[in-house]
């Protein structure tokens, strides 16, 4: 299998590095490919450092923040264009374990196009959040659920593994969303398009280090695109 990690970072110094070597310790085809949108704290030097020694860690230096959204979308195109079958997307800041990429290799090894971790498929596994973000998750995955008709219980989580022949039928340079609506909007895209999906329980841990980018203009996208996704599908134009 030709595999490449995707993580976005910005200001993680205080993981990146650990957070590579228990990635790679996985599999021996796993690829890292680092999406760093110009991080104050150096996190692309520690990755470059750490290139030299390791021909599986790449990185992508963006001039500024531009979001988690365009960030993934850049990792996809590097991926195609390097000719990896597989993609995975994973947080820098552990809150995803490094130790649950076998069971999804597992899953995609059975035909499936997408396998996501979900936080939501056996109860709530979710450790560190405050009472308010947990509830906010929880009926957020609801809702969009219900208004884009997809039978995901955890469609704005961001642990996945896509096979990347099914990510090329998708117009990337249409992707504009970010945060979960960029979640929501490709796993979507892809199920409209009758992309096979399977759910996998993960335990997902809120950061230890490091600081959190969520912010309310991510959650406010997030409730209207599923709206504008549920009638591009209606008039079929996704």
């Amino acid at each position: 299998m030709n595999i490449i990690i995707i993580i976005p970072t910005y200001n993680e110094k205080e993981n990146i590095r650990n957070i590579i070597e228990k990635t790679l310790k996985q599999h021996k085809s796993l690829n890292i490919l680092i999406v760093d949108d110009n991080s104050p704290d150096g996190t692309a030097n520690i990755v470059k450092r750490m290139m030299k020694k390791n021909k599986r860690i790449h990185i992508l230096e963006r001039p500024s923040k531009m979001g988690l959204g365009t960030a993934y979308v850049a990792g996809f195109k590097y991926a195609i264009k390097h000719n990896f079958g597989f993609i995975f997307e994973m947080d820098a800041d552990f809150s995803h374990n490094p130790s649950d990429i076998p069971r999804f290799l597992s899953k995609i090894k059975e035909g499936y196009d997408i396998v996501i971790g979900s936080r939501y498929i056996e109860g709530v596994s979710v450790i560190n959040w405050p009472i308010s973000r947990l509830l906010l998750s929880y009926f957020a995955n609801i809702y969009a659920k219900v208004v884009t008709g997809v039978p995901v219980n955890d469609l704005t989580g961001g642990f996945k593994c896509y096979r990347v022949s099914k990510l090329k039928g998708l117009n990337l340079n249409d992707i504009k969303s970010d945060g979960y609506s960029f979640q929501i909007e490709i796993t979507s895209k892809l199920y409209y398009r009758k992309a096979k999906i399977v759910e996998i329980p993960i335990i997902f841990t809120d950061r230890v280090r490091g600081k959190s980018k969520m912010n309310k203009g991510i959650v406010w996208e997030a409730f209207w695109s599923v709206w504008i996704l549920r009638f591009q599908h209606m008039l079929r134009k996704i």
